[in-house]
C-alpha cells in the first residue's frame, strides 16, 4: 500500500508462489518488483480480520485471514472494494521469517450472505 517494494521483497522467499483469481504464478524478486511497481492495479487500503495461525513445526507458520481491500487502477480510475479469504505460508530462514506462498480466494457476495451456498 505504501509502495515500498524493497520492504515487501525482504519478506518474500525467492522464488515465492502466489495463487489468485488469475491463476498460480512463481515470482522471483525481479518479477515481484515488476508487478509491484508497474502492475495495472494498486492497493489503496486494507483491513484484515478473522486471523488464524498454526505452526506445523518450528520453522513453518500458516496464516489464514479475511481481507477487505480497496484497489484502483495505477494512475487514474475508479477504486473498487474486494473481499478475499487469504492464506500465507511462512518459513523461518537464516534471515528471519519469509513468505513462501500466498493465496487469495475472492468471496462471492451471494455465498457470504447465505452460508448454505457452496
Amino acid at each position: 500500500m505504501d509502495q515500498q517494494t524493497d520492504v515487501a521483497l525482504n519478506q518474500l522467499c525467492e522464488p515465492a508462489l502466489m495463487v489468485s483469481m488469475h491463476g498460480a504464478i512463481k515470482l522471483d524478486h525481479a518479477g515481484y518488483r515488476q508487478m509491484a511497481e508497474h502492475g495495472a492495479m494498486v492497493v489503496n487500503s486494507f483491513e484484515l480480520s478473522d486471523r488464524q495461525v498454526m505452526f506445523p513445526n518450528d520453522a513453518t507458520a500458516i496464516l489464514a485471514y479475511h481481507a477487505k481491500q480497496v484497489i484502483a487502477p495505477r494512475g487514474k480510475g475508479a477504486a473498487s472494494e474486494q473481499e478475499m479469504n487469504d492464506t500465507s505460508t511462512w518459513v523461518k530462514t537464516d534471515h528471519g521469517w519469509r513468505c513462501a506462498m500466498h493465496t487469495e480466494t475472492p468471496i462471492d457476495a451471494r455465498a457470504s450472505s447465505n452460508p448454505g451456498l457452496a
